[in-house]
């Protein structure tokens, strides 16, 4: 019965995360949102009605974490059937670091969902799905006008040194490459549930180019404003990869609900499209160095 189902979506207080969880309500599911201010997700839970949840969760601390998966187990919600990594952000204007010391964009956008989906797998009922949510970013052979992905090692994601780069340029590259991440660690993650734990799916989704959302909050002064102001427009030209996060979240609703896609895993989904990802995003060595390296990594900060 879907009135006995839970879905937890990370950043679910304005654009994807919470149109995503209206898209899930109006199916009759409960859904957890998240967001790092306890009064700003509350506020957001009440508009989305009575079988929304609003907790606190910074993403920026992998105790914070920990505890959050803990509440989870113990908050007496209908079961867990569906995890949707959606939050995510990217830094234009200089490294900035976790509170465990880690650069902050692989650490929000790759590290804190690895760690979070690790907690609450036991947890999740079965059928379920867990949705990382990526980005066409990552493919350097898409036209997004976007740097590369960079990834040499997941220990020098984790603790980079500064180039020389300009540092919006830097930070686009380190957003790129958390994205691919997130890809990698769809199909690591899927490979490794196997046939295990049936029927839990794990899959890979790209909302497009969704100008106005917070991810342009770093953006310096012009750019902010015509990433709020003028690239929305484009979302009327057809062809392009670029959403209104209502379409968008509509599809990645489609990914936690369509029973067509129970037994659909390991894929990558751009819209409802289901395409092929990067090249390097099916790399095996990449896939186990990112997956062992995030193992050490959480390892390391626990409390």
């Amino acid at each position: 019965m879907t009135d006995q189902q839970t879905v937890l979506i990370t950043g679910g207080t304005g654009s994807l995360g919470y149109r995503t969880a209206a898209a899930i309500l109006d199916a009759g599911w409960h859904v957890v949102i998240t967001g790092r201010d306890s009064k700003t997700v509350a506020a957001a839970a009440h508009r989305l009605g009575e079988k929304a949840v609003g907790l606190p969760l910074d993403l920026g601390s992998l105790d914070s974490v920990r505890r959050f998966a803990d509440s989870i187990t113990r908050s007496g919600l209908p079961p867990l059937h569906a995890i949707v990594c959606n939050a995510g952000m990217q830094v234009v204007s200089g490294i900035t670091f976790t509170a465990d010391g880690f650069e902050q964009t692989f650490g929000v956008n790759h590290l804190a969902h690895f760690l979070l989906v690790q907690e609450l797998l036991p947890l999740l009922a079965t059928p379920g799905r867990v949705v990382f949510v990526a980005s066409d970013t990552h493919d350097p052979k898409k036209p997004t006008g976007t740097p590369a992905p960079n990834y040499s090692s997941a220990m020098a994601l984790a603790y980079p040194e500064d180039d020389g780069a300009a540092a919006a340029a830097a930070g686009r590259r380190r957003y790129t490459t958390s994205k691919l991440c997130n890809v990698l660690t769809t199909y690591e993650l899927a490979r490794r549930i196997g046939n295990h734990m049936p029927p839990i799916t794990v899959n890979a989704f790209d909302p497009g180019l969704m100008p106005g959302t917070g991810l342009g909050r770093d953006y310096p002064g012009i750019q902010r404003l015509a990433w709020r102001f003028l690239l929305p427009a484009m979302t009327l030209v057809p062809g392009l990869n670029i959403h209104t996060p209502k379409r968008s979240a509509a599809a990645l609703a489609r990914l936690v609900l369509d029973p067509a896609l129970a037994e659909t895993t390991g894929r990558y989904f751009s819209g409802r499209r289901e395409i092929r990802s990067s090249d390097d995003s099916y790399d095996l060595d990449l896939a186990a160095d990112l997956w062992n390296t995030s193992v050490e990594l959480i390892e390391k900060v626990r409390h």
